[in-house]
């Protein structure tokens, strides 16, 4: 996929979730278990136990049917083993010009975190099509994200960190791109204890949330 086309399955479909799991199984569990609740993208961070098995493992799996990508990726070396196992875009917690570099030499997207204006712009000017606000819930949510968009309206932005279907709606009409979510909607919990329908009912719910919100919109959006 080129990155036009990642960047607008990512638009269409809203939603970021982020997997963190504690091992393998758990991790492609809770990729079936995301992907059965209707969101067909995931992000698995490099804190997974052999995350790169896992993003390989997904990759080959969902080929076609789900976007798999990569977090937490704050090195070049990550970067490249994550892209050369399948993932079709990368996610930083920060800016990390090295993982800008990497991805922009193969092709693929890579989303730099930033949090304050200063990082945003920096984030642009290394060409950065999509910026994550990180952590955004803990710094004033939606509230935030909407100062932020002031300066800067044509940034699309993907707020993560304190992300969840109650508080969708507020991050989507504060101008959000789409919405980054982590625990909120992978339940460590429900994840250890195999309870996946727990999982694909909070993906529904978030989906649901979203398209809701979004219709909402004024037109001009």
């Amino acid at each position: 996929m080129t990155i036009d086309d990642v960047i607008r399955r990512i638009e269409e479909i809203g939603i970021v979730p982020v997997v963190r799991a504690a091992s393998v199984e758990e991790a492609t569990r809770a990729v079936e278990a995301i992907c059965a609740g209707g969101i067909p993208v995931v992000e698995i961070t490099m804190t997974v136990p052999n995350a790169v098995s896992v993003i390989r493992e997904v990759s080959q799996q969902y080929r076609g049917k789900a976007l798999i990508g990569a977090g937490t990726v704050t090195t070049a070396e990550q970067a490249e083993s994550c892209l050369r196992a399948g993932a079709e875009f990368l996610v930083s917690p920060g800016l990390a010009p090295p993982v800008l570099e990497v991805a922009k030499t193969a092709g693929k997207l890579a989303i730099p975190g930033a949090l304050t204006p200063t990082e945003l712009m920096n984030a642009q000017n290394l060409g950065a099509k999509l910026i994550k606000i990180f952590p955004c819930g803990n710094v004033g949510g939606p509230k935030y994200l909407r100062s932020l968009k002031a300066p800067f309206p044509h940034a699309s932005l993907i707020p993560t960190g304190g992300v969840n279907a109650a508080n969708a709606a507020d991050f989507i009409a504060a101008g959000a791109f789409a919405l980054g979510v982590g625990a909120d909607l992978v339940d460590a919990k429900a994840l250890r204890d195999g309870n996946l329908e727990k999982i694909i009912s909070a993906a529904k719910e978030l989906v649901h949330a979203v398209a809701t919100a979004r219709k909402a919109l004024p037109a001009s959006h």
